[in-house]
């Protein structure tokens, strides 16, 4: 059987993912939801690695009839290894657009090549530009 179009099981979409780029949360995934993100920008490179925040995106891919809806948030990651929405400075947007979008491509590209499913945004997702 080929692998196209199998019907994917949490596992196998778990695997799949991974393979797409580091962003996938894999512990914070559970079956029908799966949560990446991006430490796009760092803020500042001069504090030590544990005390880093980054501007980014943040995003929640859930499982619907025909393929998966992706809901992405953009922030700030803290300190505390939380994320904030809030604006983004004007000097981050352009790297956090572009991560998002590189990987919004692959991850649309793989889903349709790997299972025949559609990705669509979900209706509160931030548009990137």
């Amino acid at each position: 059987m080929s692998d196209v179009a199998k019907t994917p099981t949490h596992h196998r979409l778990l695997s799949v993912l991974k393979a797409i780029g580091p962003y996938l949360r894999e512990g914070q995934c559970q079956e029908g939801v799966y949560l990446f993100d991006c430490l796009a920008v760092c803020i500042n490179d001069k504090k030590s690695p544990e005390k880093r925040e980054f501007w980014g995106w943040w995003m929640e891919l859930t499982e619907t009839d025909s393929g998966f809806e992706a809901n992405y948030q953009i922030g700030r990651y803290n300190v505390a290894g939380n994320w904030e929405v809030s604006s983004l400075p004007e000097q981050a947007m352009s790297d956090v657009v572009r991560t998002q979008q590189e990987f919004h491509q692959k991850l649309g590209q793989t889903l349709q090549e790997r299972f025949l499913l559609t990705l669509s945004l979900h209706q509160q997702s931030v548009e990137f530009a």
